[in-house]
């Protein structure tokens, strides 16, 4: 071959290699993950949900793509950033959240999505079946809003002496805080104690909260289940310490970082199988013939350095079912 022949065979190839890339990337399922929160609040779930597509047979940049979508705890821009991925048109919609799942039904009927929430998906439109979802929906509950009568129990058992208890709740995620409100309600009826609900929408609320928990003499705060919520464990720990006010959320991470107690289920797993269900639609199967998956494992964490510094004493028979004493 003579060297300019050679030089063009070269040329060619060069141009030819990245368009060769493009159609392949072009050729890649997308998934739109979208989520209330920001990367950073979400970044231990979002590994656990690789994790889950990893183990379907997808790796992100691979043989997927992933548009990622964070309301950076603004709910209000959920509908927005819904309504981007469907202009888009990805091939798969993943929703963390409530008000993100709720947000994504809104904006698509046709596009299939995947959801990780903490209510009752049929009581909150989303299915119309655990066992035979039905529609373009599928996903996993871990009913943490059910949760919080538990949780209420809980600090009641720690501060038995308490007859009042605050509720804090995001009034920009009306489903998930209209559900927290009705259960803690009755379950502070049935054991004799008051209750005043609390709103905090953005992290400059979190202060006020605390401050008006303290103001009304509550004996312990629950922190209602919120996606917004979930990334400011360092914050909430921060404002235990600083009012003295016992205070009880779902994950691991809230009691880890200065919080009293955790009850809920293991994020990790649940995000996990939001992988797996992911993988599976994009192989092909149907979300109508996908079961919404239910959390059965609760874990229980106490923070025993927080409990001594409120001058708390745990209760033998709470400790003992403590899934880990953080210290």
């Amino acid at each position: 071959m003579r060297r300019r022949d050679f030089f063009k065979v070269i040329g060619a190839l060069a141009t030819a290699w990245p368009l060769a890339a493009r159609a392949q990337q072009a050729a890649m399922p997308v998934i739109g993950f979208l989520c209330a929160t920001t990367a950073d609040g979400y970044a231990a779930p979002l590994a656990a949900f690789r994790r889950g597509l990893h183990e379907a047979g997808f790796i992100e940049g691979r043989n997927v793509a992933i548009e990622y979508r964070w309301a950076e705890d603004q709910n209000d821009r959920l509908p927005a950033l819904a309504a981007d991925l469907v202009r888009n048109q990805v091939t798969v919609i993943v929703a963390a959240g409530t008000p993100a799942a709720l947000a994504a039904k809104a904006a698509t009927s046709t596009i299939p999505m995947v959801f990780y929430i903490g209510v009752d998906p049929i009581e909150a439109g989303l299915v119309t079946s655990l066992a035979r979802p039905g529609g373009n929906i599928t996903g996993v509950t871990n009913l943490n809003a059910d949760l919080v009568p538990k949780r209420l129990q809980l600090v009641h058992e720690l501060a038995p002496t308490a007859t009042v208890i605050a509720l804090l709740v995001n009034p920009t995620s009306p489903t998930l805080a209209e559900t927290s409100m009705k259960e803690a309600q009755v379950a502070a009826q049935t054991l004799g104690l008051q209750l005043h609900v609390l709103h905090a929408s953005t992290e400059r609320d979190l202060d006020e909260a605390f401050r008006t928990s303290v103001q009304l003499r509550a004996g312990a705060l629950v922190i209602s289940p919120d996606a917004s919520f979930s990334s400011l464990s360092k914050q909430f720990g921060a404002l235990t310490l600083r009012y003295g006010m016992p205070t009880i959320y779902q994950f691991r991470d809230f009691a880890a970082a200065g919080g009293l107690l955790s009850y809920g289920g293991d994020v990790s797993e649940f995000n996990r199988q939001v992988g797996v269900l992911t993988g599976r639609i994009l192989k092909g199967e149907k979300p109508t013939d996908l079961p919404v998956q239910q959390s059965a494992k609760m874990e229980l964490f106490i923070n025993l350095k927080t409990a001594k510094a409120l001058g708390l004493t745990i209760p033998q028979s709470v400790l003992v079912r403590a899934d880990e004493l953080i210290e």
